[in-house]
């Protein structure tokens, strides 16, 4: 940790101290191991269904190019955080750089917003599929897909390049100890003694407009997919559709029910312990990305046979 005072009597942070729960350090016993699995079972199962789209010829159709897209914000968002945290509970190297700190910052509110953003491509690729079966193969192609991603870049890294840039132009005035695992804005923020209303607002309104409005999207596409599924006669069928849906549509609710808690816990940050947030902004970069290759990827039935006939080759 390292302060450097110049003639003006205004403090240069070099680097950061992160001190996660102070209120429970016990947490990171018993949190390391369980942790540790979630990171290895969310880079193994990402890392095999990318490798599995990509060499498997039939899996090269817009859906599952939207599934790798997943997959790789899954991994950098967990090789941007889960590291870092073990390495603090394991060996207990709280430090962290300047601009290490700011970069990781960056990268995850940027990739966040894009996987919602992703979701809610994903949401209306299934509406297409399901409400207008017909125009499908002409709705969503390789085009759409590439526009799509496209779309999902330039929204979110430019939208959340202000978080960093306002977070990183405060003055800190010596405090560099921040009650957080990782980097997230307003733990940091509140290190400075500049006012941060408008860190704040930004954050706010930005995290509504970006994740409040993919949500919003997302539920009204789900409507229609319902809407349309209990029109269809066949039993079989119908089955089908919602126990497809139903696994994505609980996994992108998990994913921002999760944020919701968050936000909750900090705005009744007197009646609950001030290391819940803290975890719930931990469990929340390595439990989604663990789970959505196994809801997306694994059970369905075209991936799981890619699977197979790879495992078959190499054995």
């Amino acid at each position: 940790m390292t302060v450097h005072q110049n003639e003006t009597n205004s403090v240069e942070v070099s680097d950061f101290l992160l001190n996660c729960f102070v209120r429970s350090p016990s947490w990171q016993h018993w949190l390391s191991l369980p942790l540790s699995l979630l990171f290895l079972l969310a880079m193994g199962a990402n890392a095999t269904l990318l490798i599995t789209i990509w060499l498997e010829a039939s899996l090269h159709e817009p859906m599952y190019y939207l599934l790798s897209l997943l997959s790789l914000l899954d991994i950098v968002l967990c090789l941007t955080v889960i590291p870092k945290v073990l390495v603090i509970f394991w060996f207990d190297l709280r430090l962290i750089s300047f601009y290490a700190c700011f970069f990781q910052m960056y990268i995850m509110n940027c990739f966040l917003a894009m996987e919602s953003c992703t979701f809610m491509v994903m949401a209306y690729d299934r509406y297409v599929a399901i409400c207008h079966p017909l125009r499908y193969q002409s709705l969503i192609t390789d085009q759409f897909v590439a526009k799509a991603a496209i779309f999902i870049l330039v929204r979110n890294v430019l939208l959340t390049v202000p978080i960093p840039i306002l977070s990183a132009h405060l003055h800190y005035c010596g405090k560099t100890v921040i009650e957080n695992c990782i980097c997230a804005n307003m733990s940091v923020s509140r290190l400075s003694c500049d006012d941060i209303t408008i860190n704040r607002f930004y954050q706010f309104v930005g995290g509504w407009i970006l994740l409040g409005s993919d949500l919003i999207l997302i539920f009204l596409s789900y409507i229609f997919i319902l809407r349309a599924v209990l029109k269809l006669k066949a039993v079989g069928a119908v089955a089908k559709a919602l126990s497809t849906c139903g696994s994505h549509f609980i996994l992108i609710l998990f994913f921002n029910t999760t944020l919701l808690v968050f936000v909750l816990t900090h705005v009744a940050k007197k009646k609950v312990s001030p290391d819940v947030p803290v975890l719930l902004n931990v469990l929340h970069h390595v439990i989604p990305a663990a789970l959505n290759p196994i809801v997306y990827g694994v059970r369905t039935q075209e991936i799981k046979q890619g699977i197979k006939r790879l495992w078959k080759k190499e054995w």
